[in-house]
């Protein structure tokens, strides 16, 4: 199939940058392994309008974080008309917020963990009772484990707080569920394979 210039669209400017770079050039070394017209594109350094300028047919998103992953994007790709990898905007916007993406599953019946939104003034020693510890904290759109605490001892859920409130300003403390990670993809409303994610650390 020919899908014409492929824009892989990786860097950006959000705190997982770093993340997004390494993902795209994969992306972007096994479309061109696979006989694909792939091309890297950095929306920090181009305004998004040089896609047509530059003819480009399609993007692979290999954005990570706010601006890549959060609707935003896709909402910009759609009114230029250009398919996209990846869900639209509104999946896109209720699956990097993590309290969202929470409530969502709450109102559907779905178990998810306790957990509480915190802002400055929050009553810290509380949430360590209500939640018990250890407990997680963390950004409520930030991925990669950006801003994220582990919190094992009674009276450190304020710096931990602190910690994840320089990525947002929406903060949640989570309940500890012991037990490993997994991911599953969706292609065209199929469920790809179960993928156990193992940390380096």
């Amino acid at each position: 199939m020919d899908f014409g210039k492929v824009a892989v669209m990786m860097g950006g400017k959000s705190a997982e940058r770093e993340v997004s770079l390494k993902s795209g050039a994969a992306v972007l070394a096994a479309l061109r392994t696979s006989g694909v017209d792939a091309h890297a594109f950095d929306p920090r350094e181009k305004a998004l309008e040089a896609l047509h300028a530059e003819g480009f047919k399609r993007v692979f998103i290999a954005l990570h974080g706010r601006g890549g992953e959060d609707g935003t994007l896709q909402g910009a790709l759609d009114l230029l008309a250009i398919p996209y990898t990846g869900s639209g905007v509104l999946a896109s916007a209720l699956a990097m917020d993590k309290w969202r993406s929470k409530l969502v599953w709450q109102a559907t019946g779905l178990p998810v963990p306790d957990f509480a939104v915190l802002d400055g003034a929050s009553d810290f020693a509380a949430v360590e009772r209500r939640l018990g510890l250890p407990l997680f904290v963390k950004p409520a759109n930030e991925g990669s484990s950006i801003g994220i605490s582990k919190v094992k001892q009674a009276g450190t859920l304020k710096a931990a707080y602190d910690v994840a409130a320089r990525y947002d300003s929406c903060v949640l403390a989570e309940r500890y569920l012991a037990g490993g990670e997994y991911t599953v993809g969706i292609l065209a409303g199929e469920a790809l394979p179960v993928i156990h994610i193992v940390p380096a650390t």
